[in-house]
């Protein structure tokens, strides 16, 4: 099935992950998919919240927010603790980062991950637990190398896709990675996360004005785990020095 850019059903926008865009940032990468591009960012903190205090234990968290002009027309500048959709999107991108730590092989330590959407056409969730999890790593390599973690305490790769079902003469079908015009036309949209292991770590799908059966579920998570496993793959080039694929 043809879609508006030309892509196959099962065919990902081009993807580009560009490491190393921040001067002081611990990790930073720009991660694109095809017109979407975030800015993803790991500083490091020499403490845990408070919360953790005296428990042996790291901590992962992430804060997402989007440019004013990222989108079609101009959104009002984000304001800190937003809420809604922000904060929703910030707690995932924290759920699926610390799913790969070891965090009380971090020890008491923190690293606070920043995804900012530079322009949006679909996806920027997805990208920026994508670019998030390589700034992550980048991150905990250079803080094994300055000596301040004894290890890198990663324990798997982590991406992220939307699939999509079009209908199209009474038949639905999976699209993968939407962009910002299939995602506002199509009626069932989800999110997937997930890891090199083939595991899933969380899924987000709704139907609008319509249902999805068991079967297309299983379609649509079939579709993910191949775009998954293709962001995998250009998540090594820049972390697979130090922690490659599991083949």
């Amino acid at each position: 099935m043809k879609r508006s850019d030309q892509r196959e059903a099962n065919q990902l926008r081009t993807v580009k992950i560009t490491p190393h865009i921040l001067d002081y940032a611990e990790g930073s990468v720009m991660v694109e998919f095809g017109k979407t591009r975030v800015l993803c960012s790991a500083s490091y903190e020499a403490k845990t919240p408070p919360w953790l205090s005296n428990t042996g234990a790291g901590w992962v968290t992430a804060e997402y927010g989007m440019l004013p002009r990222s989108t079609h027309t101009r959104m009002k500048r984000e304001k800190t603790q937003s809420g809604g959709r922000t904060q929703e999107i910030s707690r995932l991108i924290g759920r699926a980062l610390r799913s790969c730590v070891d965090l009380r092989a971090m020890g008491e330590k923190q690293i606070l991950i920043d995804c900012d959407v530079i322009n949006a056409d679909g996806g920027t969730r997805t990208a920026a637990v994508t670019g998030g999890f390589v700034a992550l790593a980048l991150a905990l390599k250079k803080l094994n190398t300055l000596s301040e973690i004894k290890s890198i305490p990663l324990k798997h790769y982590v991406s992220a896709v939307s699939v999509g079902l079009q209908e199209q003469n009474g038949q639905k079908s999976p699209l993968l990675d939407l962009n910002y015009e299939e995602d506002s036309e199509i009626g069932t949209d989800m999110n997937f996360v997930m890891t090199d292991k083939n595991e899933f770590i969380e899924i987000q799908g709704t139907a609008e004005e319509g249902t999805f059966s068991r079967l297309q579920l299983m379609d649509m998570m079939t579709m993910a785990e191949i775009g998954c496993s293709q962001l995998f793959l250009e998540q090594e080039k820049w972390i697979g020095s130090f922690f490659p694929l599991k083949r």
